[in-house]
């Protein structure tokens, strides 16, 4: 790998320090942290074909727009190569209250962008969700632990290329956005609520942080059944 990014533009006037695999990253990519004259990288080798990249290479951009992403720096369509800039964090399995306002926010932020783009099709049954009037926007659609990244040390302001520092504060960013496209806000709504196991307690503050309004709890509990549905069968297709 190190020496496939030597010899790629944007690294073939940096000099490579440090190029290693990183573990459990997902199964859609094989992720690189590399460090390149003093600087740190994630780069993302693409692994599947059946994914529309350019999709997720302009969610990436505009996400990034919104505060709540890595910044992308290249899309090498040719070679399988996506570059970010690295942001210092962690991967939280247990969130606190603090925490879950934060994520609520962040997802408020992705689901407000506009996209041009048909909705998803899910590949599951959905007759318990066919009754509720959707509410598309656009989703991550795979909003697990792994893909949400609590940042350290810094703040995305709204423009291009443009960070400040804001101390040791955390904030959630998501990252792999290979899944994202239009979708009703609560499959990723649910796709939240199960994958970090809320409780009753914890759930309610997530939601009333999230909808600042009223939210359907029948809705919820039938977009949880079809997240589980489509983890089942994601996990069937690759075991």
């Amino acid at each position: 790998m190190t020496d496939l990014l030597q010899n790629h533009p944007f690294f073939r006037d940096k000099k490579i320090e440090f190029c290693t695999l990183l573990q459990d990253q997902g199964y859609c990519n094989e992720n690189y942290l590399v460090v390149a004259d003093g600087v740190k990288y994630i780069v993302r080798k693409l692994l599947r074909d059946d994914i529309e990249r350019a999709f997720e290479w302009q969610v990436q951009h505009l996400a990034f727009e919104k505060g709540i992403t890595a910044e992308p720096l290249v899309f090498d369509s040719e070679k399988g190569l996506m570059i970010f800039a690295f942001l210092e964090g962690e991967h939280k399995r247990q969130l606190d209250k603090s925490e879950l306002k934060l994520l609520a926010r962040t997802l408020q932020k992705l689901h407000s962008i506009k996209i041009d783009a048909k909705p998803i099709i899910l590949d599951v049954d959905t007759g318990t969700i066919d009754r509720y009037q959707k509410e598309y926007v656009l989703c991550h659609n795979d909003l697990n632990p792994q893909n949400i990244f609590f940042a350290v040390g810094w703040a995305f302001l709204p423009t291009l290329f443009t960070l400040a520092l804001v101390g040791k504060n955390t904030h959630p960013t998501l990252i792999d956005f290979e899944y994202a496209g239009v979708n009703d806000r609560y499959f990723d709504v649910a796709c939240v609520c199960v994958e970090f196991r809320f409780d009753e307690k914890m759930q309610k503050v997530f939601l009333e942080a999230y909808f600042e309004s009223e939210y359907n709890m029948d809705k919820l509990e039938a977009y949880k059944g079809v997240y589980k549905a489509v983890c089942d069968e994601w996990f069937t297709k690759n075991p």
